[in-house]
């Protein structure tokens, strides 16, 4: 199947499963593919990432630059069970994730079982789609696991 008639595919069960940002994402690649813009693609392909984690990381930072967060619950986040559970989770999210980037870059054509299961998530769940890095790295750990019981 061309890529094309993938993204409109993905586009259309984006909007089925009411998720905006699987259907703008197909949407915007169909509209660079269509007005012969894809000379971007290898842009998007090697930094699309990092722009998306820096308006994330953006977005969950604006508490601190609005003062809203106040120092001593910044410090209390350090030394309370629930801070130290969050840095800990903090550091395996960021583990998984370069396994989950490794898999990616190895086996690119996961990235689909990825968006159906998001799109599940999103459906069944009330999930919100902001983790197809983290749902990679999942699956990494998931066949490293399987791995370890073949062997």
């Amino acid at each position: 199947m061309s890529g094309v008639y993938m993204l409109v595919v993905l586009l259309l069960v984006g909007i089925i499963a009411r998720s905006n940002l699987i259907s703008s994402a197909a949407c915007i690649l169909l509209i660079l593919k269509f007005s012969r813009l894809d000379m971007f693609f290898p842009f998007l392909e090697k930094r699309g990432l990092e722009i998306g984690l820096l308006f994330l990381l953006l977005s969950i930072l604006v508490p601190v630059a609005t003062e809203k967060i106040t120092r001593n619950e910044i410090l209390y986040s350090f030394f309370s069970l629930p801070g130290i559970l969050a840095t800990l989770g903090g550091a395996l999210a960021t583990y998984l994730n370069g396994d989950g980037l490794k898999l990616l870059q190895i086996d690119p054509e996961i990235i689909f079982g990825i968006v159906i299961g998001s799109i599940i998530g999103i459906t069944f769940f009330g999930g919100i789609p902001v983790g197809p890095l983290m749902a990679a790295g999942l699956t990494a750990l998931f066949l490293n696991i399987i791995a370890l019981f073949r062997h």
